[in-house]
């Protein structure tokens, strides 16, 4: 794993060169210079935009009791694709937009998924492997039970008491 990342740092940026000077052969210099700033301008309200968005997701999912890993694993893809966006040149800027954009962050999410489940097997259950597959079934939510509010103590108050024995 670790060559095919040095592989990546070595090769991506030789490879944004390239396209960079293919354009500018095209379409000009500055015109060049132009759409690669244009691109980040855009890759920063992108970034700013779905950034709330799927803070807004996360912060949901915890008022409603779950577990947000959709709603992480959006977030990390938005951060990716608003840094790729930032970062000078045409392949990255791609991949940025896969990455940013809600309906394929959702195929980039599953790919990685199953990217990830391949790799690792120890980390794939029957539940997420099912998932994966796309045959999963609709899970109950379990959902914790609240004491009544007449029971409640306020959060600065410290317990009343020692703590039942346990049996």
């Amino acid at each position: 794993m670790g060559l095919v990342i040095l592989l990546m740092f070595l090769v991506v940026p030789f490879a944004e060169l390239w396209v960079i000077l293919r354009v500018a052969h095209v379409i000009g210099g500055w015109e060049t210079v132009g759409l690669l700033v244009l691109m980040s301008v855009l890759g920063t309200w992108l970034l700013k935009r779905e950034g709330a968005r799927a803070w807004g997701a996360f912060q949901l999912a915890m008022r409603e009791g779950r577990v947000p890993a959709k709603e992480t694993a959006d977030g990390a893809l938005v951060i990716l694709g608003g840094a790729l966006l930032l970062t000078p040149g045409f392949l990255t800027d791609v991949v940025g937009v896969l990455c940013l954009l809600p309906p394929t962050r959702v195929v980039v999410r599953r790919g990685l998924l199953r990217f990830a489940l391949r790799h690792n097997p120890v980390y794939a259950t029957y539940d997420t492997a099912r998932t994966v597959a796309g045959t999963a079934q609709r899970v109950q939510k379990v959902r914790s039970r609240r004491a009544p509010a007449s029971d409640r103590r306020p959060a600065n108050e410290p317990p009343q008491g020692p703590p039942p024995p346990v049996e």
